[in-house]
């Protein structure tokens, strides 16, 4: 339901009658695997330590003949199912490092990863979570859209929309200006009203950066990485196109769409520039806040992108962080510590892997003394990790959030932010 906007009940009344029977997609769901796994498959709980694990023969089998994806399918139910009480149901001479490798070996092949990145992706979990989040990988995330404030109103533009039979819902509590759409009977992308700019079609993850940013009227902020413009737009909006807004992309081709969607959208703070955002304190500072969403691995968007199964590999995951460490450095170089409303950095992706998040956060908390971790404002989300398999990082990461497709139904995200004292 809608929380604050005023007027809200009338929405309500239009959009519930045509979303009756749709669930709320925002909210955890059940799991598909383990319902489909109940159905199909007949496990004996006696019999689990039995025929789990490939024989010898099968372990030798030639290379060149594909994994049976269904003998996978089964076998990731039976090695959870043993995992769940390894003491009773482990088979003697197997350890459980044995079951875990063999179960990440199947997750590779039933779901079309490589084993590296599926064993990095379920190292993050317990081995039941684990599969929900690749489960949730295999559904496209919810059509999402969001209210352009300085153009109209969600009510208004709800209606708008429901008139035009858009069968639509707000997204949630958190958020006084996005709308999901279930079904439309036109193009959600070539409305008059989407022409006129009242919305642009954005993820609903890709909302929670600029909230944790909060923009205040008549700062100047930077948006280090804007292509293609959504989170710029926003916080454009929220600052009711007054201070002023850099909306910089190193790569000059995307500043195109970044362009268009200013234009359309009607920001008129905004100014796009193409620099390498890592030599942005040499070329202009003192901003109130900055906003990096870093390049990243991807690994939150596979719904959107299922080519990031295959195409990540170790070196990603080295180059990737280095970068990711020095545009942060510079994105704490370029606020003035001495803004009297700002002073704030959020560093955000769309990757949920830790050598991209925490790791990336830590080692910036280590090289600059003069800024600290600070609550992002966000109502939900699963808090970062501390420690990772046997490193330490500072306890303050636990003001960060993360964001999972299984648990949210969003886009995998990580959100930080600082205060520069």
């Amino acid at each position: 339901m809608f929380s604050d906007d005023e007027g809200d009940e009338d929405l309500l009344e239009v959009s519930e009658g045509e979303a009756e029977g749709e669930e709320d997609e925002f909210v955890n769901s059940d799991n598909d695997f383990e319902q489909c796994e109940e159905e199909d498959v007949e496990i004996n709980v006696d019999s689990r330590v039995t025929n789990v694990l490939p024989s010898g023969q099968e372990v030798e089998a030639p290379t060149n003949v594909p994994p049976d994806i269904h003998i996978s399918r089964t076998r990731i139910q039976e090695i959870l199912n043993v995992l769940d009480d390894f003491n009773k149901y482990g088979e003697a001479g197997r350890s459980r490092s044995d079951y875990v490798a063999q179960l990440i070996a199947d997750i590779a092949n039933y779901y079309g990863y490589t084993e590296f990145l599926a064993g990095k992706l379920f190292e993050l979990f317990s081995p039941r979570e684990a599969i929900e989040f690749f489960e949730a990988n295999e559904a496209p995330r919810p059509i999402t859209i969001r209210t352009n404030t300085l153009k109209t109103r969600r009510r208004n533009l709800a209606q708008a929309l429901v008139n035009r039979g858009v069968n639509l819902k707000p997204i949630g509590n958190w958020t006084k200006v996005g709308l999901q759409i279930f079904d439309s009977q036109v193009p959600i992308g070539a409305t008059p009203e989407y022409l006129a700019g009242h919305y642009i079609i954005q993820a609903a993850s890709s909302f929670l950066p600029v909230i944790a940013l909060a923009p205040q009227e008549n700062e100047r902020v930077l948006d280090m990485a804007a292509a293609p413009g959504g989170k710029t737009t926003y916080i454009s909006a929220l600052m009711k196109n007054t201070g002023c807004v850099f909306a910089n992309d190193a790569n000059k081709a995307r500043t195109k769409s970044l362009i268009a969607n200013i234009h359309r959208l009607g920001c008129t703070n905004t100014v796009v520039c193409n620099y390498d955002a890592k030599q942005f304190p040499h070329v202009i500072g003192g901003f109130d806040r900055v906003l990096l969403d870093a390049p990243c691995s991807g690994t939150g968007v596979i719904a959107k992108d299922p080519s990031v199964k295959t195409s990540r590999n170790e070196k990603d995951f080295i180059d990737l962080p280095f970068l990711q460490k020095q545009l942060l450095l510079a994105a704490i170089d370029s606020v003035d510590a001495n803004s009297k409303s700002g002073g704030y950095i959020v560093y955000s992706t769309c990757s949920v892997t830790v050598d991209e998040n925490e790791a990336v956060v830590d080692y910036a908390l280590r090289k600059r003394s003069d800024v600290k971790l600070v609550e992002t404002g966000l109502e939900f989300g699963v808090p970062g990790f501390t420690s990772f398999r046997g490193k330490e990082f500072n306890q303050k990461l636990s003001l960060t959030r993360r964001y999972y497709p299984h648990t949210y139904n969003v886009d995998g995200f990580f959100v930080a932010k600082f205060k520069k004292m």
